[in-house]
């Protein structure tokens, strides 16, 4: 991958980091995981959640498919690992149909009985930043559970590990 294709760093920086707050989840007990902090969606259980059902919905918007039902809308409580198994399959649908037109093409979403106009290129900008938002919040519920050390998380982070060879 080209560090100056921005799509890729994109992308490929927002599953990284999101694998790495999910790998820090597994040092918690089940009580932890879903432990209510007065930030975001509540615990990091409904946090992650909440961003995996809003990229299913751009993945949706990207694709000009109907708008289906929300993984965080639900209200069923996922293990761990079904939630890393769905964020495989999220980051893999999202970043393919990513790719599928050009950046510049316009999407349409309804929302609230209104119809608006994006740019692939910002719902892309969007899902990696809307994740960055949302990892940040479970950072702070990490560091209040006492985890160390704290999940590596950023863009320079993600491409000096990215860059080590394996096993430094």
């Amino acid at each position: 991958m080209s560090t100056a294709d921005i799509l890729e760093i994109l992308l490929s920086h927002d599953q990284w980091a999101t694998e790495q707050i999910l790998d820090s989840c597994s040092k918690l007990t089940e009580a932890q995981f879903h432990q209510s902090f007065p930030i975001g969606p509540g615990s990091l259980h409904d946090t992650i959640t909440h961003m995996l059902g809003a990229m299913q919905t751009w993945t949706q918007t990207l694709s000009g498919k109907q708008l289906g039902s929300r993984v965080d809308q639900d209200g069923k409580k996922r293990t761990l690992a079904e939630l890393q198994a769905l964020a495989k399959s999220c980051y893999r649908e999202f970043a393919l149909e990513a790719h599928q037109r050009p950046l510049d093409e316009m999407v349409s979403r309804q929302r609230a009985g209104k119809t608006f106009q994006y740019s692939r290129a910002v719902v892309v900008a969007h899902v990696a930043t809307h994740g960055m938002h949302h990892r940040a919040q479970c950072l702070n519920m990490l560091r209040h559970l006492d985890v160390k050390p704290l999940p590596p998380s950023s863009v320079a982070e993600w491409s000096r590990m990215a860059a080590e060879p394996p096993g430094n």
